[in-house]
């Protein structure tokens, strides 16, 4: 099965799943081209598959191109010019490239990693397959690969706790791939995606399932240890674990005699914070061995994928034969049985006897409508009716118009700077001072326009997107809870303990007409294909890990008819939703069906 003439590009290659992909297709006798950031892995890889082409005496070619980081535009860019010099056209395109991403309960997570994470898994995944549009041939495919632990389908939300940018990036890829399907059939170019389930990796193994475990120490404590101290020891210590003992014991000794140091007032010695660090280390072991086994306990054949059978799957599917008959869907790659809580509602319970007289409630947008600031104002002067203590609105001033911010003049209004972590900090800082706690968020990521080919944009078009409809609702969430328990919070977890307040994000909505084609929608759900995840991740973390009663909400206005979103109902529906006391399960509504 000689397929000389044939040509794939893998994403994220030089090691693991995207090695395994690669070697399937070089067995083959496909011409190879491997990609990372690293040069060093890729050197190694295109050895191996050089070998394997030899052995199996095909007449074919492995290029690899290091330094490649598929978030980066201009890498990219370059890259695919290479390609047509050294290869002209491919014949298939596997997004394969990704990273574990801050494993970190959403409200410690760095958000420049959360960014990156994103930008990896979902920007990554974008602007390679539009870029690698000039160089597929007519019939190519484009293949990604997602996970199970996200949203499969829009109807059952996996939460994936401590992988909030992961899950959210995920998601949405996946709708991503169903959305560049509608988009490419007429260049002949399929788009499939597969999410496997738990495989075997040193990711997993030596990243995912110990900074977990350290998470969990982080916020449960460790005798003898600040919650700081776990966080600053599990971060030094987790490179080393799976080494010597003695490897272990040395650096334990480096992180005591620094702790002896800043903690001249303690009755612990060297030795004494030596024997702590070990046990620490041996619990993180403990820990992460623990959910491997309940991950395992969750699988049919109680086994994790390899590598192999992933690139079985990817090779599978890039036939004509099964790619002519799932364009465009979302195949899994697992045999996973998991559980999960029925969370989208299409309605909300409404009490009349509820009130958010007296609250401190924030209102905050990133949308440049002004019918949708109408919307807000009217919001907002209902509110006012029913004697709220203060009403702040938050206006993006890299969006807004002048004619739209001159409707909220009557209101407490600022115009700032939503892409700048440290103004929006600011911002929240100011209020917490001023004002005293929020109360309730109410946070309009607005729309954005689901006639415009996806295939057409921009990257600077597309990077906008992705910060209204993911970046920025996650830091405006994350700053929401920090206000509505305290920023004492992120160091000492326990003060999130029964912390309460009301976070309502309001999506984007879904399609308007008669009738709807199925392109329309499938743009449309990209970024709810993101919200979903994230809402779902988040409330985990809040609820079963921090036991917070913050009531987080998504939702989601429109319907499946293409009916106008009902603002009456919708303003109504978050006076309601302000005015909860009480820890709801009201995650995602689609308060128009």
């Amino acid at each position: 099965m000689n397929q000389a003439n044939k040509t794939v590009l893998v994403t994220g290659s030089g090691t693991g799943i995207g090695q395994a992909i690669a070697r399937k297709f070089a067995k083959l006798g496909y011409n190879i081209v491997i990609l990372g950031r690293r040069k060093e892995p890729l050197i190694e890889a295109s050895e191996i598959l050089n070998e394997i082409i030899k052995k199996e005496g095909h007449d074919t070619m492995v290029k690899y191109y290091p330094g490649i980081d598929v978030a980066d535009e201009n890498g990219i860019n370059s890259l695919f010019d290479k390609i047509k010099i050294d290869f002209g056209k491919i014949d298939l395109i596997v997004n394969n490239a990704g990273v574990s991403g801050p494993v970190k309960i959403f409200t410690n997570s760095n958000y420049q990693d959360f960014k990156e994470c994103v930008s990896i898994h979902l920007t990554g995944t974008f602007w390679t397959s539009i870029k690698g549009l000039e160089s597929l041939k007519t019939g190519g495919k484009i293949i990604t690969i997602s996970t199970f632990f996200t949203e499969e389908n829009k109807f059952e939300q996996r939460p994936y706790r401590f992988r909030t940018p992961y899950t959210a990036a995920q998601g949405a890829k996946n709708r991503l791939t169903e959305a560049l399907a509608w988009e490419l059939v007429e260049k002949d170019i399929k788009s499939i995606g597969t999410n496997p389930g738990p495989v075997h990796s040193d990711r997993i193994y030596k990243t995912v399932y110990p900074k977990a475990a350290a998470e969990f120490l982080r916020i449960g404590g460790f005798k003898g240890l600040t919650n700081k101290q776990i966080e600053s020891a599990t971060f030094a210590l987790l490179p080393f674990l799976g080494e010597k003992q003695g490897i272990i014991e040395n650096e334990s000794m480096k992180i005591a005699e620094n702790l002896v140091k800043e903690n001249n007032k303690s009755d612990l010695g060297i030795d004494e914070y030596k024997k702590i660090l070990l046990k620490l280390m041996e619990k993180v072991q403990e820990i992460a061995e623990k959910v491997q086994h309940n991950t395992k306990k969750m699988i049919v054949d109680k086994e994790f994928l390899t590598q192999e059978d992933v690139a079985e799957m990817v090779y599978t599917l890039s036939l004509n034969s099964i790619s002519d008959l799932i364009n465009g869907k979302i195949i899994p790659n697992d045999n996973v049985f998991y559980p999960v809580k029925p969370i989208i509602n299409k309605s909300i319970e409404l009490n009349s006897d509820l009130s958010p007289e007296g609250s401190l409630i924030l209102i905050t947008t990133t949308t440049r409508e002004i019918n949708d600031i109408e919307i807000i104002k009217k919001i907002a002067e209902k509110l006012n009716m029913v004697k709220v203590k203060q009403i702040i609105i938050l206006t993006n001033k890299n969006e807004i118009s002048d004619k739209a911010q001159e409707k909220l003049n009557e209101f407490h209004h600022h115009s700032i700077d939503f892409g700048n972590e440290e103004a929006i900090k600011r911002i929240f800082n100011t209020i917490r001072n001023r004002f005293g706690k929020i109360d309730s968020t109410i946070h309009f990521t607005g729309n954005f326009d689901y006639n415009n080919d996806i295939t057409k944009l921009s990257r600077l078009e597309w990077d906008g997107l992705v910060n209204n409809f993911i970046n920025i609702p996650h830091l405006i969430t994350r700053e929401s809870v920090l206000s509505m328990a305290t920023q004492e919070a992120l160091e000492n977890p326990g003060k999130f303990k029964d912390s309460f307040g009301n976070i309502i994000i309001i999506g984007p909505n879904a399609p308007v007409g008669e009738k709807i084609e199925g392109k329309i929608r499938a743009r449309s759900e990209i970024f709810r294909g993101a919200l979903r995840p994230y809402i779902t991740t988040a409330n985990q973390e809040l609820h079963d890990v921090l036991n917070s009663k913050i009531n987080l909400t998504l939702i989601l206005p429109g319907s499946l008819e293409g009916t106008m979103p009902n603002y009456t109902k919708l303003e109504n529906s978050l006076i309601n939703l302000c005015s909860q006391k009480e820890l709801k399960n009201n995650l995602i509504i689609y308060i128009d069906e």
